[in-house]
């Protein structure tokens, strides 16, 4: 037979066609499909984890103590722990804090606060990238006390703006007020964050709670990329006293990371699913190419071809549709994906997403992985249909019209 079997215009001919057609794209589509669902969480993860990170320093060190409220215990700086620190490998940087909660106030509104006081050492490149109006605070301004950074959730909700004064309350005795001018606004995204931290200059944080200048709330540390945090907080914690307890940003923050390791489920369950219609899709398919044959294989079983022939051919046809649709399948999911990533075309609430467009992270493992597992598993279900083959008598499927 010269005719490719799948090409052979028989009865029933334009039929077949359908399905295969239809089968390539189910193939195509959950390929597609599950490229983008990929690169989308990934990048999702991604994107949430380092604006928290970018917030909250990877590693943070504080009084040991079960205090969970923001009216924190102050531990003595320590200048030999900060230079080991520092020294050791894996370490971006060490940074100290100091915080007090507070209200701000206007004539018209009102709302609770976390002052953080930060010194010259803090690395402001996350909020610097998030600044929308202003500047940050300058720790070596002699007026660096009265510059306040708030979010702009925090300036639309008590209707401020740039160089807009208003007053801060702490209530502790005896209770204080302090005047402070807004000096920048930041919008990180981060609802949850930008409507609680305000940040200023550590010396009036320390004033505040009555503290010297050897005292402070704690300490930043920051994590070089491709480091476990983990195992850099296991090297930290040698290295500080026994007064001091060491958090990561998994234990400060851990609903918002156990509902980012959720999103894994959701990926599971669409691949699951891609997989499972582009299988059936294959399994119909292949099942109506074998019976629009039956006299085709009854010939050849008659010319003495065994059933693993035959069953062989039908799979490799198979496989040829699998692997056009694996092709067609990657071109479009990359291609959407690298436009989705150049242009940030599709847009997120970023209230409620904490992004304002959605982000893509592709990267060549995943395409293996995904174009392995489809490809397998479709071949794997088709000798199922294939092994009706075997059942076929040649002198019944010969005659048979």
């Amino acid at each position: 037979m010269r005719n490719n079997p799948v090409q052979s215009k028989g009865k029933g001919g334009g039929f077949s066609k359908l399905i295969i057609n239809l089968a390539l794209s189910a193939v195509a589509v959950s390929v597609m499909v599950m490229i983008i669902a990929v690169a989308i969480v990934k990048g999702y993860q991604q994107e949430v984890r380092q604006k928290i990170v970018g917030f909250h320093a990877p590693i943070q060190v504080t009084h040991l103590d079960l205090n969970n409220s923001f009216e924190s215990y102050p531990i003595l700086r320590d200048s030999l722990m900060e230079q080991l620190v520092r020294q050791r490998e894996g370490i971006q940087f060490m940074q100290r804090f100091a915080i007090k909660a507070g209200i701000l106030k206007t004539e018209d509104a009102f709302e609770g606060i976390v002052l953080k006081g930060v010194d010259e050492s803090y690395q402001w490149d996350f909020f610097t990238k998030n600044l929308i109006a202003g500047v940050v605070p300058n720790a070596a301004d002699s007026n660096a006390s009265k510059q306040l950074l708030i979010s702009n959730e925090i300036a639309r909700t008590m209707q401020l703006e740039l160089g807009s004064e208003v007053l801060i309350y702490f209530i502790q005795e005896p209770p204080r007020v302090r005047k402070m001018k807004v000096c920048g606004i930041f919008d990180t995204g981060l609802s949850d964050l930008d409507k609680l931290y305000a940040f200023t200059n550590i010396g009036l944080v320390q004033k505040l709670n009555q503290w010297d200048a050897s005292q402070i709330s704690g300490y930043e540390i920051g994590i070089k990329p491709n480091y476990n945090i983990e195992m850099m907080r296991e090297e930290v914690a040698s290295l500080t006293p026994y007064n001091m307890g060491l958090s990561t940003i998994f234990e400060i923050y851990p609903s918002l990371f156990d509902w980012l390791s959720l999103l894994d489920l959701n990926v599971v369950i669409i691949l699951a699913l891609m997989v499972a219609v582009a299988s059936i899709n294959m399994i119909t398919a292949l099942l109506i190419l074998i019976l629009e044959r039956l006299q085709m294989v009854g010939i050849m079983k008659a010319m003495g071809a065994t059933n693993q022939q035959i069953s062989s051919i039908f799979l490799w046809m198979a496989g040829r549709i699998i692997g056009l649709g694996l092709l067609i399948g990657n071109l479009a999911g990359v291609g959407l994906a690298l436009l989705q990533k150049q242009t940030g075309l599709f847009t997120l609430d970023a209230h409620s997403y904490y992004l304002n467009k959605i982000p893509i992270q592709l990267e060549l493992q995943d395409l293996l992985w995904i174009n392995l597992l489809a490809f397998g598993i479709c071949l794997l279900i088709l000798f199922l249909p294939v092994r009706l083959v075997a059942r076929i008598n040649p002198v019944k499927s010969i005659r048979f019209n």
